[in-house]
């Protein structure tokens, strides 16, 4: 039984339902007349008492549905050197036809071409995940390029042009907003599913919606290396590698299928000569053998199930890029994670303001740190701006090196902002609280900024990296989703790591590490263990872990080593992720108990004549259409 693993790439929009693609429209056509030769084979047979008629409807069944399965047998016998299941059904049917049995051969032909049809219609439905994403592709955009607007083709696109985006408009390539403010639909490539707002600066990835808004954005990357070719490629990369349960599954379909073939001889010797059967009897019992130990629904047991977690999870956002991936998800009981990006938002933040007057305070603050441009001086500047306080007008800003900075206010009144030994150098003291407004946020790990004009300290500022938004709930979900030991790596200072791992929640904290340190610790973990990460120093170790997670907003070297992209960077999809990769196990371990349980149980029976031809096709293909639909339940997992 063969699966193809791409359906043809054709233009639809993203949002239409699933359409049938050629070669399934020719099953579906092929099995029609399957059932149509069977029906006219029935009524002559028994109703109109007409030997032609009855001949010629089973002639037409045999051509409809025996034809497409041998030459589909005889390529892989011939190219492969298998055997497959297709050519124990078609043998089935013809040693059925041999001794007058063409009915039952009919009926085993019509119901495994019906089989098959299903199978490949339930499977494009979750091959249409990557269809979707290439349909999101624009056939180009308006680019504004030496001042003059033109259409180009996507591949003509360049880094630095200007794309000129309208409303309703895809966006055709990734790109960071110069002019114009809007709302984006990302929910084609995040999962996101509310819109979000961008102003200048902002990033557009390609592939998501312009709705509201016109706006002018410059290319970052070319259209073969933007965020939606990269998904693309991802997801086409993932329906090719196969976990350990499918590679194994392939491996032994052929052998199977050759043990089955070659036991029907000897079961129709045994009947025949150990228990004295009429020679047709004992053959009609082997054939039905054949068919009931056929392993149809052992062989897509693993692929549909795969399949379609791996659709479900990539709707919200969580690309796997092997079913190998999902299964190693299903294991895992320790996840570690980097500090910076992954559980922070790399970004310093105002965490904290003591001070009598927090709007004087943090005025003079901005005034002062808007003349530097270090990471904790655009902090404080940008939380400023948030509050929506103007910077105090200074002049002749000087940087201290060491220290921090001065300049003069408008009444000429020397203002600084730095550390204790400028506080020190510009002969201010600091009050009880605020030597314990110092001292905490030392503890903590972060960064102080003390503010003052002349003599007089007006505050202490608190500047920190930010932990992401919801993150400690995330972690909570991940530990409630069957994950119990969570692990925190990073280089930074034991102080910041300690803070950090109170607040989110982890039970083992390795701080000031090197990226050999990781990879060193990643393999002392218990394993199965994942390592969760999005820069550069984290790639050794998300190739060394059981398996890599990278958050998509991390470098491409992160996200290449990784098996596993979160493209939301919303941790709480991991606990998700885990939910599914572990109902998707049990589904597995379900379905292959199913087939191979009927194979056990209908198998002996069929020999000892028990289950006629009919009802062992029946088993058999209705078992295999039953692991079908019991993998397509995972295409409405909520991650």
């Amino acid at each position: 039984m063969t699966l193809p693993l791409t359906s043809p790439r054709q233009e639809a929009p993203a949002s239409a339902r699933f359409r049938p693609d050629p070669g399934l429209r020719r099953a579906m056509l092929l099995t029609a007349l399957t059932l149509v030769g069977l029906g006219l084979g029935l009524v002559g047979q028994h109703l109109l008492g007409s030997p032609a008629l009855a001949w010629g409807g089973f002639a037409l069944a045999y051509l409809a549905g025996g034809v497409p399965a041998a030459r589909e047998a005889l390529h892989t016998l011939t190219h492969e050197r298998k055997l497959d299941v297709d050519l124990l059904m078609v043998l089935a049917a013809l040693a059925a036809a041999s001794i007058g049995q063409a009915a039952d051969g009919a009926v085993l032909l019509f119901l495994f071409s019906l089989s098959n049809t299903l199978q490949d219609w339930a499977l494009g439905r979750t091959r249409g995940a990557v269809q979707a994403l290439m349909n999101l592709n624009p056939q180009g955009a308006t680019v504004r390029r030496d001042g003059v607007e033109r259409w180009c083709a996507l591949n003509d696109i360049r880094v630095g042009d200007q794309l000129v985006v309208r409303p309703g408009e895809r966006i055709a390539a990734d790109a960071r907003v110069v002019r114009g403010q809007t709302s984006v639909d990302e929910s084609p490539i995040t999962g996101e599913s509310v819109p979000v707002d961008k102003a200048p600066g902002a990033a557009l990835a390609s592939g998501t919606v312009n709705l509201n808004g016109s706006v002018e954005a410059e290319v970052l990357r070319p259209a073969g290396e933007s965020t939606l070719a990269r998904l693309v490629a991802l997801m086409e990369q993932a329906q090719t590698q196969k976990s350990r349960a499918e590679t194994l599954g392939e491996k032994w379909e052929s052998p199977y299928a050759t043990l089955v073939l070659l036991s029907v001889p000897a079961v129709f010797l045994g009947l025949r000569y150990a228990f004295g059967l009429p020679a047709d009897t004992a053959w009609y019992r082997a054939i039905s053998f054949m068919v009931v130990a056929s392993p149809c629904a052992v062989v897509i047991s693993t692929p549909a199930v795969m399949l379609s977690a791996m659709a479900a999870a990539a709707r919200a956002g969580v690309l796997f890029k092997s079913s190998a991936a999902l299964e190693a998800l299903s294991h895992v009981q320790t996840v570690a994670f980097d500090k910076t990006g992954t559980l922070t938002q790399a970004q310093m933040t105002l965490t904290e303001v003591v001070a009598d007057d927090e709007r004087a305070a943090l005025t003079l603050a901005a005034g002062l740190e808007a003349h530097s441009e270090h990471p904790i001086a655009r902090a404080v500047v940008t939380a400023a701006q948030v509050r929506g306080l103007a910077p105090l007008p200074l002049t002749d800003a000087q940087a201290v090196p060491g220290h921090g900075i001065v300049a003069l206010t408008p009444d000429g009144e020397r203002a600084w902002a730095g550390n204790r030994r400028l506080a020190a150098r510009e002969g201010a003291g600091l009050t009880a609280a605020q030597e314990t407004a110092l001292d905490e946020l030392a503890r903590r790990g972060s960064s102080s900024v003390i503010v003052g004009r002349g003599p007089r300290v007006l505050g202490v500022l608190g500047v920190a990296d930010a932990l992401r938004p919801g993150i400690g709930q995330a972690l909570a979900r991940l530990r409630g989703s069957g994950v119990p030991h969570l692990v925190m790596l990073t280089g930074d200072r034991r102080e910041v790591a300690e803070t950090v791992a109170r607040e989110v929640g982890v039970n083992e904290t390795h701080a000031e590490l090197l990226p050999e340190d990781k990879l060193r610790i990643i393999g002392e973990l218990p394993a199965p263990a994942a390592m969760v990460g999005d820069g550069v120093n984290d790639a050794p170790a998300l190739a060394r872990a059981d398996l890599g997670v990278a958050v998509a907003s991390g470098t491409d070297v992160a996200i290449e080593s990784a098996d596993v992209v979160l493209m939301q960077n919303d941790l709480e999809k991991l606990a998700g992720a885990v939910r599914l990769a572990r109902a998707a196990r049990r589904t597995v371990t379900l379905n292959l108990t199913f087939a191979f349980g009927v194979i056990l149980l209908i198998a002996p029976l069929a020999v000892a004549g028990r289950v006629p031809l009919p009802l062992g096709v029946l088993a058999h293909e209705g078992g295999t259409v039953f692991v079908v639909f019991m993998g397509l339940r995972l295409l409405r997992f909520r991650v």
